[in-house]
Formats: structure tokens, sequence, C-alpha cells
């Protein structure tokens, strides 16, 4: 059988072929493989008949966050929504959830929690983490804490204890934060989400990321023989912090 021609091969080519392709070679290979050049060669085709799709490589990359963070995210709300309208459970199984998600797909986790952006974060080349909450990830996460904050007194510190040189960030979060939870469902007192919450709320995720992040990378300080013990401790201790049990 003769082989299709280079414009017979182009028109075969999908942006659905590619972002699948793309996917492929960041599961085997890394987000360094990632490369218009290596996704054209998988699917038999020019490197110029992808820009068709995508002016460029960090383009194609960007949407292929947004799948990952997508799949996550709905991952997470199968888990939940198994559960029962406890905020409480629903959140810890988001974090155990998030976590066990994170050891099995190391690969992804990186490109998307892991990888220099240029524009998420507090400066240019910071990674991405949870910074926007109408991320579909960010939105199950803030779902649940609305939840919590809702049926709970939390502990947390009065507004003159925040550091005064990030009030004006938290400040300006918590609009966003207001029009998540209230997007999702989450009729939410505006009064009840002060400086102090929002800044426990930013505390919680920087240390749920950072321990995870550390056990992705095998960057934790010493050798932990039981792992799931040391992340269920690290749960209880921010649950103790913010005055609730931990599930």
């Amino acid at each position: 059988m003769d082989k299709p021609t280079r414009r017979g091969r182009v028109r075969v080519a999908t942006d659905q072929d590619i972002r699948r392709t793309a996917r492929a070679l960041l599961v085997e290979r890394g987000p360094e493989a990632v490369t218009l050049r290596a996704i054209a060669r998988e699917l038999g085709i020019t490197a110029p008949a992808l820009y068709r799709y995508y002016g460029s490589r960090d383009d194609l990359v960007q949407h292929l966050r947004v799948d990952v963070v997508n799949d996550l995210a709905a991952l997470l709300a199968e888990e939940v929504a198994e559960l029962s309208d406890d905020g409480t459970a629903q959140l810890f199984a988001i974090c155990r959830g998030f976590r066990r998600w994170a050891l099995t797909h190391t690969k992804e986790f990186t490109l998307v929690f892991a990888s220099p952006t240029g524009e998420v974060g507090s400066a240019a080349g910071s990674v991405a983490t949870l910074t926007r909450a109408s991320e579909p990830f960010g939105r199950i996460f803030l779902m649940a804490a609305g939840h919590i904050l809702i049926k709970h007194q939390l502990t947390v510190p009065p507004a003159d204890a925040v550091p005064v040189e990030i009030r004006d960030d938290l400040a300006s979060f918590q609009d966003e934060l207001l029009s998540v939870l209230g997007e999702a469902g989450v009729e939410f007192p505006r009064e009840k989400l002060d400086l102090g919450t929002t800044y426990v709320m930013i505390q919680f995720w920087a240390r749920l990321y950072g321990h995870i992040t550390l056990e992705v990378f095998g960057n934790y300080p010493i050798p932990m023989s039981k792992p799931d013990a040391v992340f269920d401790a690290l749960l209880a201790d921010l649950a103790n912090q913010i005055g609730i049990e931990s599930v």
C-alpha cells in the first residue's frame, strides 16, 4: 500500500492526536521530552504543521497543563462525591487523593506543580501551584475548605497578627475565593473570610504542597520507613492548627 503524501498526513493529525501524543511523551520521558519536533516525529508529520493548532511549544504545554489539572480534578471529584457533605472528610480525602496522584503521576505532577511557568506565582519563573482559584483542582479544594469554614468555628489568627507585608495580597485574593465558592454553590458569609482565615488557608496549602513535593522528588530530609504515617501526622497537625479533627 502506498504511503500517504505529506499533505495527507497533515490532514490526519488533529488537535486530539497532538495532545494525546504530548501526554504520552510526558508520561514516558518527562516534561523536557514534550517538544513540537518530537510530537511531529511520533505523528509522522512535519513540525510546522503543528503551528496550525499551537503558536509555540509554550502554548501547547499550557494546554497540556490544563488537561492534566482537569483529569486530576475529575478524579478527586469522583472520590469526594462518595462522601457525605461533611467538609472535613472531603478536604482530607482531597489531600490524600492529591498525594496519591502525585506519587503515581510524577511526570504530570512535575509539569503542573513543579515547572517554571513565567506567569503563575509571585515572580517570573516561579512554580505552578494553587494560586488561581479558578483552576479545577483549586476549585474543588476550596469547595471543601468552604464547607469547613461555614460549619466550624476555626482557630485562626486575628487580622492584626497577619504579617503586614502580605495583607494586601490576601485581601485581593479574598474576592476571588468568594467568587469561586459562590460559583460552586457554597453560600459563604463574607464576614467569615477575614484576613486571618485567608492566611490560614494559604499556609495549609503551602505545607501540604511542600510535603508532597519533597516526597515526589525524594528530598525529604530523612529516610521515611512509614511515609503514610508521616503524612497522616502532617494532616493531624494541620487540623489541630485550625481547631478541627482530621479524619
